[in-house]
């Protein structure tokens, strides 16, 4: 109110439209006739220095001040732009549930009844509320949005990547939120075909997003899947390229598919858990029932199509996260069956590449870390493996790609990933030298190293200062050339500085924490920062560029990565301690690297903002239950929070091939104990919570809409502070959110608003 009262009040309600004073229950001409009135008099005084007394004897001061105070109060109560909003209230409807013995109220279970009209009703009150807490920001959020759109090329296009005769590469324009997808036959400077315009295909949907375009091997065909409600499954469309004619056929509901000859298709399917668990066999224009060429029947499982790198082999991966089993079919014979590489074996993990007449295995089996033997294809049992990369337990091995005369290893090493090329012709070895400390890097699997044949490779380049570069390495000679870097405007790297600091465990385990800022720092405690933590499924949260992220840095934000255990940037055991019963290892390692953040003077806990999404929204959700007080403002994006009521029903997606990462709460009461001491969800008590923003989508089949929506919903219940829990709901949208990008550019903004805004950074 201080604040307010130092605002001419007769010019802000006179840009006060007449509708909106009409809508004003409280606004009357009478109350702004006497409002007006007593703030006049106020400014009489304050500018004659004269007391009330003289400058009006029927009105003491006293007086004034209680007309004044109702004025405001009438006003502000009155008109909808500047009211004080309630949160929404969810309704308690206490559901009992008793699992070994333990009885659990949920007062907001209901909440994923996704039909019921209160749902809907209660989840567009909370944006309404969000919108109307933010609103002060709205100035903040275009600034912010229009920096982000400036940094970008937004008229680019990809480095081509070759394929036969033809030059394949994507490009965007100016205002279209979309890629369009292109080739050139024969050379760059030839004609341009477009192959597929994405922004066509969107006209008209709130999502979009082409999930995957694949043309036939004789390139006369494309097929390509479109969702459009962010759920991850997409309808497949087939593309005359010669005539640009679309295909009578189409399939529905599919999660991938691999050409297996230039008229037959396979793809794989979900049940009702979103688990692939089908492969079909379409063959383009037959009206013939599509055949079932793999059923996986455990539940643990999903199925994967795709082909070798010579494109020798159709192969099938049915994964678990702890056990798989390859199948493979020769690419002459789509017809054929099938056969086996290695039958499963519980906890054992393999995959396989041809080159010549063997297989190459990348196997877990006695190996940790990973370890690659290679077996003859005619017999690729183990009693014929013969070792070629023995495992070591200080290197992960965590891919392998084959050219005609290289073998190109995805190695990590000291918590950094790392190339290691060998010429399969000397059996000699190398590194990839990388020019900075911590950085990130891409290769397999890409478009750019289809040629088998070929003696160079194509590696995109990344690090906190460096934007996307792509280099073509000859592993021969061990040169690199740049093909391009990806164009920043507004930006120069040398005004800013990136390193890597280390924060000790409850254990005494050392937990890495990237960072990056402008130089000339002062680690003074008074430093902004922005911390963020993933620590799931064994994946590394390396170091990587993001233009939008220096909107933050240019306001003084430090930005960190807390390389917490559950990730991968150690090898397995990194991932290991960091999951079922010792899955609360992510949360204590965030909070030892917030806390040696703000011991070595990075910052301090009210300047202190944090952030995940998915798993990383679960390491949110604990983190704040556990140590409040240690951070000013959290975002949470689609977080994983409800961790106990998900894993107990196995109708919901990813809940069954995810009992290997949190347990099994349903047949193992020791693991519904563990799970029950963390779920953010069954931990929220009675204390004072930092201030919360939670995103969350409607058609996210990962993350159910409802979890993010009953957590907001129980930490206002119990929040004993006076900060803001909001929810944010894209209800067109899924998992990642909105799929033009303006649009999730929008989004972005938002949240640097939120950050910024909490963080006392007001432009």
């Amino acid at each position: 109110m201080d604040q307010l009262l130092k605002i001419n009040l007769r010019t802000a309600s006179s840009a006060v439209s007449e509708e909106q004073k009409s809508k004003c229950s409280l606004y009357s001409k009478s109350t702004y006739t006497l409002f007006a009135t007593v703030f006049d008099f106020c400014i009489y005084i304050t500018r004659t220095k004269t007391t009330p007394q003289q400058a009006g004897g029927e009105l003491s001061k006293l007086k004034i001040r209680k007309i004044f105070t109702a004025g405001i109060c009438a006003f502000l109560a009155g008109c909808g732009s500047v009211q004080t909003v309630e949160a929404p209230a969810a309704k308690r409807i206490p559901k009992e549930i008793v699992n070994h013995g333990d009885k659990r109220v949920d007062n907001y279970f209901w909440l994923r009844e996704k039909q019921n009209p209160e749902v809907i009703k209660h989840l567009e009150a909370e944006n309404g509320y969000t919108n109307a807490i933010m609103k002060h920001t709205e100035t903040l959020q275009d600034k912010l949005y229009k920096e982000m759109v400036a940094r970008i090329n937004e008229t680019d296009t990809t480095v081509p990547w070759k394929n036969g005769e033809y030059y394949y590469y994507n490009r965007t324009e100016k205002g279209k939120q979309y890629e369009i997808y292109c080739r050139k036959k024969g050379s760059l400077d030839a004609k341009e075909e477009v192959i597929l315009d994405a922004n066509v295909v969107a006209q008209g949907l709130n999502y979009c997003t082409v999930t995957t375009l694949e043309v036939t091997p004789n390139q006369t065909i494309a097929a390509y899947g479109v969702d459009t409600d962010g759920d991850w499954t997409a309808k497949i469309y087939f593309k005359n390229l010669d005539t640009g004619e679309l295909y009578k056929d189409t399939i529905a509901d599919v999660e991938d598919f691999e050409w297996g000859d230039n008229k037959t298709i396979f793809y794989t399917v979900a049940d009702y858990a979103k688990r692939s668990h089908k492969i079909y066999r379409h063959t383009l224009g037959t009206a013939t029932k599509d055949t079932l060429v793999c059923h996986e029947p455990d539940e643990l499982y999903n199925l994967y199509i795709g082909t070798t790198k010579s494109k020798r082999f159709i192969v099938i991966v049915s994964r678990s996260h702890d056990t798989n089993e390859v199948k493979y079919l020769n690419s002459s014979d789509v017809y054929g069956e099938f056969k086996t590489v290695l039958t499963r074996t519980d906890k054992v993990r393999y995959y396989a590449h041809d080159h010549g007449n063997n297989f190459y295995i990348l196997t877990n089996e006695n190996a940790k870390n990973n370890r690659i033997v290679k077996a003859p294809i005619s017999d690729p049992s183990r009693k014929n493996w013969v070792e070629v990369i023995p495992h070591n337990e200080l290197v992960k091995i965590e891919s392998m790609d084959f050219f005609k005369n290289h073998m190109v290893l995805n190695i990590r090493e000291d918590g950094l990933e790392k190339i290691k090329i060998t010429d399969l012709t000397t059996s000699t070895s190398h590194i990839v030298p990388m020019p900075e400390p911590i950085y990130s890097f891409g290769y397999w699997g890409s478009d750019y190293n289809r040629d088998f044949n070929s003696n160079k490779l194509i590696y995109i380049y990344t690090s906190f200062l460096t934007s996307n570069s792509y280099y073509e390495y000859d592993m021969d000679t061990r040169e690199k050339t740049l093909l391009k870097e990806e164009q920043v405007n507004n930006y120069s790297r040398s005004g800013y500085f990136h390193e890597r600091i280390f924060a000790k465990a409850t254990d005494g385990t050392m937990i890495p924490i990237s960072l990056v800022y402008k130089k000339g720092l002062k680690k003074d405690g008074s430093n902004p920062l922005l911390l963020t933590g993933y620590g799931s499924y064994g994946y590394a949260n390396d170091p990587a560029f993001n233009s939008n992220r220096f909107s933050l840095i240019e306001r003084g934000v430090v930005f960190g990565i807390a390389h917490i255990r559950g990730g991968g940037e150690y090898g397995e055991k990194w991932f290991e301690d960091g999951k079922l019963f010792k899955k609360k290892n992510s949360y204590t390692d965030f909070i030892a690297c917030a806390e040696h953040l703000i011991k070595e003077g990075y910052t301090n806990p009210g300047k202190l903002a944090i952030t995940g999404r998915s798993a990383g929204g679960m390491v949110m959700g604990a983190v704040v239950n556990m140590r409040p007080d240690l951070f000013r403002a959290v975002i949470a994006g689609v977080p994983f929070v409800d961790v106990l009521n998900t894993m107990l029903d196995e109708s919901i997606p990813l809940t069954v091939t995810e009992f290997e990462l949190w347990g099994n709460p349903i047949k193992n009461k020791e693991q519904y104990d563990y799970i029950k001491s963390y779920s953010p969800y069954d931990n929220v008590t009675k204390q004072n919570y930092p201030n919360i923003l939670v995103h969350t989508g409607y058609n996210d089949s990962a993350v159910c809409y409802w979890e993010p929506t009953k957590w907001v919903a129980k930490l206002r219940e119990h929040n004993t502070g006076k900060t803001h829990i909001l929810l944010k709901v894209n209800l067109g949208a899924g998992h990642t959110g909105s799929s033009g990008r303006y649009d999730y550019l929008k989004e972005v903004a938002f949240e640097f608003a939120f950050i910024l805004d909490q963080l006392g950074i007001k432009d």
